[in-house]
């Protein structure tokens, strides 16, 4: 039986269904449908039979409204030349030079064109410039130039191998009764994705130092790398006078040098932030649902488990991951 012939089938059953009970409601409750749909059936099954409540059940073809093809060549084009202007900018200069098409004409073309946003745009000019090696203009170097910015100021980081540079934050995980406040010190390679975790029971510049102490610089001091760098905020527990402060004391005696996001711009250690959201979902939530924990040493002893399978097993879209774990890109 076809799909038509099985519509045909209900539109019939709700007909006799309402005969048998005697009561239009009811019928159209039990098969799904309105009153206005079961009348209609009836008018149309009356006229002409099973054919008309075929014709109605057929699917009419929708014609596209396609603007001409050298309009959307033009539109496709204005968005490479000049990748920053909005609908409605490229509306009114394409106007200008006697091509006419509404700003939601546009919309649409660069939506047909995977353009719709300015990142997108930007994207096909680079993959222009790669592929035909055009000279870029004034608009298409200031576009570029603007995505630069922005890029930076959304917290995206430059890296360019391991141990380049490493981001730590302080996540506050919460009170546990007869416990305490617990805070995890977080650490993660830029490159690699690779995460280190630890627990404490305050946040001060001495468990920063610690962190790095007991599970980040033996890391790598066993696969012979050397942290050049580290990227933290502006807490108490990073930043301090040099000569009377743990961890800026420590980062010195190791020869790694400092650097600090901006004030009130949290979004600019932005890894730290998802890798802490990714454990309080993942491991977290779970696992405070699943266990009463009377110590720290407890709940430090099942984040190490989940923390080796953060590195060794859960895939990461990293720029540098590639769909790979942390541990894989690591070593490769």
């Amino acid at each position: 039986m076809t799909t038509s012939e099985k519509v045909i089938k209900n539109k019939l059953g709700l007909l006799e269904l309402s005969q048998q009970l005697g009561n239009v409601s009811r019928a159209c409750k039990i098969m799904g449908y309105s009153r206005n749909s079961f009348y209609r059936f009836k008018e149309l099954y009356e006229q002409g039979g099973e054919v008309a409540l075929q014709e109605i059940s057929r699917r009419k073809p929708i014609i596209k409204n396609r603007v001409e093809e050298h309009i959307e060549q033009a539109v496709v084009q204005m968005a490479i030349d000049n990748p920053a202007l909005g609908q409605v900018r490229v509306s009114n200069e394409l106007r200008k030079k006697g091509i006419l098409i509404s700003p939601g004409g546009v919309r649409s073309i660069w939506l047909r064109h995977d353009m719709e946003t300015f990142q997108k745009r930007l994207k096909a000019l680079s993959a222009k410039v790669e592929q035909e090696g055009i000279i870029l203009d004034e608009n298409q170097v200031a576009a570029l130039e603007k995505a630069k910015e922005e890029k930076q100021a959304h917290g995206e980081i430059e890296t360019y191998y391991l141990g380049f540079l490493l981001a730590q934050d302080t996540y506050y995980v919460g009170h546990i009764k007869g416990v305490g406040h617990i805070y995890q010190q977080t650490v993660i390679d830029t490159y690699s994705k690779i995460g280190f975790a630890k627990l404490y029971d305050r946040k001060n510049a001495l468990v920063a130092a610690d962190m790095l102490n007991d599970r980040v610089i033996p890391f790598f001091e066993q696969h012979d790398l050397k942290l050049m760098r580290m990227l933290t905020d502006r807490g108490t527990e990073y930043c301090g006078n040099r000569e009377n402060h743990e961890y800026e004391l420590y980062l010195a005696v190791e020869d790694i040098d400092h650097s600090k996001i901006k004030a009130k711009s949290p979004q600019t250690n932005g890894i730290c932030e998802r890798f802490n959201r990714t454990a309080q979902n993942e491991f977290y939530a779970i696992a405070f649902r699943k266990k009463i924990y009377t110590s720290i040493e407890q709940l430090q002893a099942d984040l190490d488990k989940w923390m080796n399978y953060y590195n060794t097993q859960r895939t990461h879209s990293g720029k540098y991951c590639f769909g790979k774990t942390p541990m894989q890109t690591f070593i490769e």
